[in-house]
């Protein structure tokens, strides 16, 4: 069986965002027992991964990103269209739109310390909604 859930939220610049909540409760509440979960980012400026979810770590992966994309270079892209965000997209393009997590008894199988985290990567706040789509089987 398939199932499409979404999850919406408010975002701020640069902000980390802890998911694994709101993808666990689909889960749940899916009816499925065993199978997959794939979270899906529609849009060019947003990613997720997973991370040990706590201050230190969600810090380092801002430093990180401004290390490999910069918000202060030129970009071909803020050249074209002028909106000042070519960084935004270099970034979520290194982390990436999806990412699969397998569930076994209705529980996702994520590490002790594994979090699911949304990163905005756009150069203003957002009404972000993400895909879960669940595959798997029932009872």
């Amino acid at each position: 069986m398939i199932l499409i859930k979404y999850l919406e939220f408010q975002t701020s610049i640069g902000g980390v965002v802890d998911v694994t909540e709101g993808v666990s409760e689909a889960v749940r509440e899916s009816g499925l027992v065993n199978g997959a979960a794939i979270i899906f980012v529609p849009g060019v400026t947003g990613a997720v991964t997973t991370i040990e979810f706590e201050p230190g770590l969600v810090e380092d992966i801002k430093k990180a990103l401004e290390r490999l994309a910069p918000i202060d270079i030129d970009y071909a892209h803020d050249q074209r269209w002028g909106d000042g965000n070519g960084y935004s997209h270099i970034r979520a393009s290194l982390l990436g739109p999806s990412l699969s997590i397998p569930f076994l008894e209705r529980e996702l199988m994520l590490g002790t310390w594994q979090q699911i985290v949304f990163l905005e990567m756009d150069n203003r706040p957002r009404t972000r909604k993400i895909v879960v789509q669940l595959v798997g089987e029932g009872a």
